[in-house]
């Protein structure tokens, strides 16, 4: 059965095409600096905003026309699964990403949500033997249902902490099944609504304890993914303990884990916590922590995570900078962990969705890589702080002074010559490689 039946494969058209349903910029055989674009951006498709998203809001139901909403409970799971790999087949995916709850429903017990999920896996690894399309991060949904109330690796009841650390027992062996890259950690309830009533350090030993018996349990299996951690700052609970990158390292550094975990970094999630997303990607990448990205962005006029497709292009040549000057991102790749708009409603308009934000990151690829080639922004650093080459600077970077010849240095100062940072200027010379990357084509 097809669930697309109006949309043949999306194929690379050039930035000259006006056919809605192909790739303006985003050509995956195209090579940049050695690699093809494919190789390099590492697309996921998000499966529960694509499959399983109804586009409700706070204040309406959902609008979502999908054609394997006809079908209800094991039915409609198993129906996803055949609507998900000719959507894939058909935008050339090379990868997606999900949550235990998004493939397969939850049943009343433990043991009857394990049975769905062992059937969905086993049609989606049966899927896999003819598909492209390999499994970049699952994971588990530890926020969702009412027992989550309180946190789950965080939780105050002891029973809620044992039945998520079995869930994440089940997603575990699920990953290794499906040769997932990676798994991602998301606190969706790991945090707290007030401190009068909080234990916060019992809580954050208990999500240490968490996350250390997950990684001997993977060891113990074979199960050598990448493991992830997607900090957020709130929303749903007031302050998550994964707030942002730094909080996040921080945490990981002080229960020993630095080594075990990366960063899965979203747009949306950046912005939310007072940050860019091009600060995100920089911390994580220069204290080695970058391992993957959710693709999205939010809404400036709008106060929460709208997890909009990303097709701001200034965002998208400054996160690819990053991802580039890390060295690509390993075994992560580039999910979009986005959804429609409320009004995009019928099926095609997933594809739409996707060509938007795949041709936005080639544009920011290609963009990019033309600003490393030519050191534009490597030089301006440089000369920024060249005064920390020679001299006194030299010996502050070296630690070959202290307070007292740093004293007797100033003393000898007659004034202190600043230079221009010239910010407007360097976002001038962004916006140049931006048009004329594309100038001839």
């Amino acid at each position: 059965m097809s669930y697309f039946n109006n949309i043949s494969k999306i194929k690379y058209e050039g930035a000259k095409s006006n056919n809605p349903l192909a790739f303006k910029f985003y050509n995956p055989e195209e090579k940049i600096n050695g690699k093809t674009m494919e190789e390099i951006l590492r697309f996921g498709v998000a499966y529960w905003h694509t499959f399983t998203e109804d586009l409700s809001d706070p204040f309406g139901a959902g609008t979502a026309i999908r054609p394997w909403d006809k079908f209800t409970g094991m039915d409609q799971a198993k129906a996803r699964v055949e609507a998900a790999f000719e959507f894939f087949e058909k935008i050339n995916a090379p990868f997606f990403a999900f949550h235990d709850v998004d493939i397969a429903p939850e049943g009343d017990t433990l043991a009857e949500s394990n049975k769905n999920l062992d059937t969905i896996v086993a049609m989606i690894k049966e899927y896999m033997k003819d598909s492209k399309t390999k499994l970049l991060w699952n994971t588990v949904n530890n926020f969702s249902n009412p027992r989550f109330v309180h946190g789950a690796g965080s939780s105050s009841n002891a029973d809620v902490f044992a039945y998520a650390a079995a869930k994440v027992k089940k997603g575990l062996e699920v990953g290794k099944e499906l040769g997932a890259e990676n798994y991602v950690f998301w606190g969706g309830r790991e945090g707290y609504e007030t401190l009068l009533n909080t234990d916060m350090k019992l809580e954050m030993d208990n999500l240490g304890r968490f996350f250390h018996m997950a990684n001997d349990y993977a060891k113990e299996i074979g199960f050598d993914a990448q493991f992830l951690i997607e900090p957020k700052p709130k929303e749903p609970t007031s302050h998550q303990y994964d707030f942002d990158v730094a909080s996040g390292y921080a945490f990981l550094q002080h229960y020993g884990l630095q080594d075990v975990f990366k960063f899965n970094i979203e747009a949306n999630h950046a912005t939310l916590a007072g940050h860019t997303f091009e600060h995100e990607l920089h911390y994580a990448r220069i204290h080695d922590m970058l391992g993957s990205v959710d693709a999205n962005q939010g809404h400036p006029l709008l106060g929460w995570d709208t997890d909009e497709f990303p097709t701001d292009l200034h965002t998208s040549v400054l996160a690819m900078y990053e991802i580039l000057k890390n060295g690509g991102l390993g075994r992560g790749g580039l999910n979009f962990d986005a959804k429609v708009r409320r009004g995009s409603f019928a099926p095609e308009d997933l594809f739409h969705a996707h060509i938007a934000g795949m041709d936005g990151y080639a544009v920011g690829l290609k963009v990019a890589q033309r600003l490393i080639d030519d050191k534009v922004l490597e030089n301006i650093v440089d000369d920024r702080y060249k005064t920390y080459k020679d001299g006194i600077g030299l010996d502050i970077v070296e630690g070959k002074t202290d307070l007292h010849k740093l004293e007797e240095y100033a003393l000898g100062l007659k004034e202190i010559n600043n230079e221009s940072g010239k910010l407007e200027s360097i976002k001038a010379t962004i916006n140049q490689y931006l048009l004329t990357t594309f100038a001839g084509e």
